[in-house]
């Protein structure tokens, strides 16, 4: 059986009770606002992570969040249903490209300045991407896409995929990616073109999450 990454924004009122959410890899990253997930506070450009059964409760503004998860296929939709919730599946994701053997999930930021781009480059494994500001220009499989603030896309790992920001402001994405374990600590990505390689490189990354998961599709 496959395996689905998935992307849902959860927007929590103050008034919104606590939700509680089941055990599965999750990173959730919040937009705006701040909330407790499982006793931390977490507030704007913040993540938690885990993989146990949790508590999600707003802060006193409330909060925005997305929440990146790995499930199997069979796990079907999972949207919060609450008084004071709005909860909106963004994407979903079969992961055919996914390596056997043990994984990690890394969650990160990559950012770009002005004019900045990503050269033609593979990652080894398979990831949802959201962009928080600016624009982005993604090529891959004969298609150019462009995505603006909340937009979200797969990128499937070993594609090719060049992606080339907004001339005019700074933009950035978050990023989940499903990554063999023996990548803890170290790049996923492959530049295609041999000249690339050693080209001084515009994005920068902030990584939040880089953790070995369990996860067994049949479970």
């Amino acid at each position: 059986m496959a395996s689905v990454l998935r992307l849902y924004e959860d927007t929590l009122s103050n008034t919104a009770e606590p939700v509680g959410l089941p055990p599965v890899p999750r990173m959730i990253f919040v937009v705006h606002g701040a909330a407790t997930i499982g006793g931390s506070a977490v507030s704007d450009g913040e993540t938690w992570h885990g993989e146990a059964d949790v508590m999600l409760a707003p802060g006193v503004s409330g909060v925005t969040a997305w929440r990146f998860e790995l499930v199997p296929e069979r796990a079907g939709d999972a949207p919060l249903l609450a008084a004071g919730i709005r909860s909106q599946l963004k994407l979903a994701a079969r992961l055919d490209t996914l390596r056997a053997g043990e994984l990690l999930m890394r969650g990160d930021s990559v950012a770009f300045p002005p004019g900045g781009c990503a050269y033609l480059h593979r990652h080894q494994g398979p990831g949802i991407r959201c962009l928080i500001e600016g624009g982005i220009r993604i090529d891959t499989d004969g298609r150019s896409t462009s995505y603006g603030p909340g937009a979200a896309w797969y990128e499937s790992g070993p594609a090719p995929v060049f992606a080339q920001a907004a001339a005019d402001r700074p933009s950035r994405f978050i990023r989940v990616l499903i990554l063999p374990r023996t990548l803890l600590g170290k790049s996923s990505i492959q530049y295609v073109n041999e000249d690339d390689k050693a080209k001084p490189k515009s994005q920068q990354y902030r990584v939040f999450v880089d953790a070995p998961i369990k996860h067994d599709p049949a479970d």
